[in-house]
Protein backbone atom coordinates (compact mmCIF):
# COMPACT_ATOMS: atom_id res chain seq x y z
CA UNK A 1 0.00 0.00 0.00
CA UNK A 2 2.66 2.73 0.42
CA UNK A 3 4.22 2.16 -2.49
CA UNK A 4 1.07 2.39 -4.04
CA UNK A 5 0.76 5.83 -2.51
CA UNK A 6 3.85 6.81 -3.08
CA UNK A 7 3.50 6.17 -7.04
CA UNK A 8 0.19 8.10 -7.17
CA UNK A 9 2.16 10.82 -5.57
CA UNK A 10 4.80 11.37 -7.88
CA UNK A 11 2.74 10.81 -10.77
CA UNK A 12 0.29 13.12 -9.63
CA UNK A 13 3.34 16.09 -8.51
CA UNK A 14 5.53 15.13 -11.69
CA UNK A 15 2.07 16.01 -13.72
CA UNK A 16 1.05 19.33 -11.77
CA UNK A 17 5.21 20.65 -12.57
CA UNK A 18 4.87 19.51 -15.93
CA UNK A 19 1.80 21.24 -16.59
CA UNK A 20 2.90 24.90 -15.16
CA UNK A 21 6.74 24.26 -16.92
CA UNK A 22 4.32 23.41 -20.19
CA UNK A 23 1.46 26.09 -19.57
CA UNK A 24 3.04 29.24 -17.82
CA UNK A 25 5.87 31.60 -17.62
CA UNK A 26 8.12 31.89 -14.97
CA UNK A 27 6.58 34.16 -12.69
CA UNK A 28 3.32 33.90 -14.16
CA UNK A 29 0.27 33.92 -11.56
CA UNK A 30 -3.02 32.88 -11.84
CA UNK A 31 -5.47 33.94 -9.24
CA UNK A 32 -8.02 30.94 -8.04
CA UNK A 33 -9.29 33.44 -5.21
CA UNK A 34 -7.93 36.71 -4.64
CA UNK A 35 -6.27 36.59 -1.79
CA UNK A 36 -6.17 33.34 -1.08
CA UNK A 37 -5.16 31.05 -3.53
CA UNK A 38 -2.79 31.44 -6.54
CA UNK A 39 -1.15 29.19 -9.14
CA UNK A 40 2.19 30.92 -9.22
CA UNK A 41 5.10 29.42 -11.59
CA UNK A 42 8.29 29.21 -9.54
CA UNK A 43 11.30 27.54 -9.24
CA UNK A 44 13.62 27.22 -6.21
CA UNK A 45 16.85 25.51 -5.93
CA UNK A 46 16.99 25.34 -2.27
CA UNK A 47 14.45 23.85 0.82
CA UNK A 48 11.62 25.81 2.43
CA UNK A 49 11.50 29.52 2.77
CA UNK A 50 14.34 29.69 0.39
CA UNK A 51 17.41 27.74 2.42
CA UNK A 52 20.22 26.13 0.95
CA UNK A 53 19.57 27.48 -2.57
CA UNK A 54 22.37 25.77 -5.06
CA UNK A 55 23.14 22.92 -2.44
CA UNK A 56 22.51 20.58 -5.05
CA UNK A 57 24.70 17.49 -3.91
CA UNK A 58 23.36 17.87 -0.33
CA UNK A 59 19.83 17.16 -1.39
CA UNK A 60 20.81 14.14 -3.43
CA UNK A 61 22.61 12.74 -0.42
CA UNK A 62 19.92 13.49 2.02
CA UNK A 63 16.71 11.82 -0.18
CA UNK A 64 18.78 8.59 -1.02
CA UNK A 65 19.79 8.28 2.30
CA UNK A 66 16.14 8.98 3.46
CA UNK A 67 14.68 7.03 0.80
CA UNK A 68 16.58 3.98 1.84
CA UNK A 69 15.04 4.67 5.88
CA UNK A 70 11.71 5.07 4.47
CA UNK A 71 11.97 1.30 2.71
CA UNK A 72 13.88 -0.03 5.33
CA UNK A 73 10.66 1.16 7.58
CA UNK A 74 7.89 0.27 5.31
CA UNK A 75 9.10 -3.17 4.73
CA UNK A 76 10.21 -3.92 8.51
CA UNK A 77 8.26 -1.48 10.64
CA UNK A 78 4.97 -0.98 8.74
CA UNK A 79 3.59 -4.38 7.52
CA UNK A 80 1.08 -4.37 10.11
CA UNK A 81 -0.11 -0.66 10.62
CA UNK A 82 -1.87 0.55 8.00
CA UNK A 83 -1.89 4.43 9.19
CA UNK A 84 2.41 4.03 9.59
CA UNK A 85 2.24 2.52 5.90
CA UNK A 86 0.11 5.24 5.14
CA UNK A 87 2.56 7.81 6.54
CA UNK A 88 5.73 6.42 5.28
CA UNK A 89 4.17 6.36 1.58
CA UNK A 90 3.07 9.85 1.24
CA UNK A 91 7.12 11.05 2.34
CA UNK A 92 8.55 8.33 0.04
CA UNK A 93 5.93 9.89 -2.87
CA UNK A 94 7.17 13.51 -1.43
CA UNK A 95 10.90 12.79 -1.32
CA UNK A 96 10.94 11.11 -4.71
CA UNK A 97 8.83 14.16 -6.91
CA UNK A 98 11.55 16.64 -5.56
CA UNK A 99 14.27 14.24 -6.02
CA UNK A 100 13.12 14.17 -9.69
CA UNK A 101 13.27 17.95 -10.03
CA UNK A 102 16.62 18.17 -8.79
CA UNK A 103 17.78 15.36 -10.85
CA UNK A 104 16.74 16.68 -14.35
CA UNK A 105 15.96 20.54 -13.89
CA UNK A 106 18.96 21.47 -10.83
CA UNK A 107 15.91 23.06 -8.94
CA UNK A 108 12.21 22.28 -7.86
CA UNK A 109 9.41 23.84 -9.80
CA UNK A 110 6.52 25.23 -7.04
CA UNK A 111 3.63 26.27 -7.82
CA UNK A 112 1.24 27.07 -5.14
CA UNK A 113 0.69 30.21 -3.56
CA UNK A 114 -1.41 30.71 -0.71
CA UNK A 115 -2.16 33.54 2.01
CA UNK A 116 1.00 35.81 0.68
CA UNK A 117 3.70 35.38 2.69
CA UNK A 118 3.38 31.54 3.37
CA UNK A 119 6.23 30.12 0.97
CA UNK A 120 5.20 28.54 -2.55
CA UNK A 121 4.99 24.84 -2.79
CA UNK A 122 3.96 21.82 -4.46
CA UNK A 123 2.59 18.37 -4.86
CA UNK A 124 5.30 16.80 -3.58
CA UNK A 125 5.62 19.79 -0.35
CA UNK A 126 2.55 18.84 0.45
CA UNK A 127 2.43 15.34 0.72
CA UNK A 128 5.66 15.73 3.00
CA UNK A 129 3.47 17.40 5.11
CA UNK A 130 1.13 15.33 5.27
CA UNK A 131 3.16 12.03 5.73
CA UNK A 132 4.82 13.21 8.65
CA UNK A 133 1.44 14.74 10.39
CA UNK A 134 0.40 11.22 9.55
CA UNK A 135 3.62 9.94 10.99
CA UNK A 136 2.93 11.77 14.04
CA UNK A 137 -0.54 10.66 14.50
CA UNK A 138 0.93 7.03 14.33
CA UNK A 139 3.54 7.88 17.25
CA UNK A 140 0.45 9.65 19.90
CA UNK A 141 -1.67 6.59 18.99
CA UNK A 142 0.90 3.79 19.25
CA UNK A 143 2.30 5.74 22.51
CA UNK A 144 -1.48 5.48 23.92
CA UNK A 145 -1.99 1.82 23.11
CA UNK A 146 1.13 1.00 25.25
CA UNK A 147 0.16 2.87 28.10
CA UNK A 148 -3.40 1.33 28.26
CA UNK A 149 -1.38 -1.75 28.03
CA UNK A 150 0.92 -1.22 30.82
CA UNK A 151 -1.54 -0.53 33.42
Amino acid sequence: MAYIIALLIIALDQWTKWLVVQNMELGERITIIENVFYILSHRNSGAAFGILQGQMWFFYVVTIVMVGVLIYLIQTEARNHTLLKWALGFVLGGAIGNFIDRVLRQEVVDFIDTFGNFPIFNIADSALTIGVGLFIMNLIMESRKEKRGSK
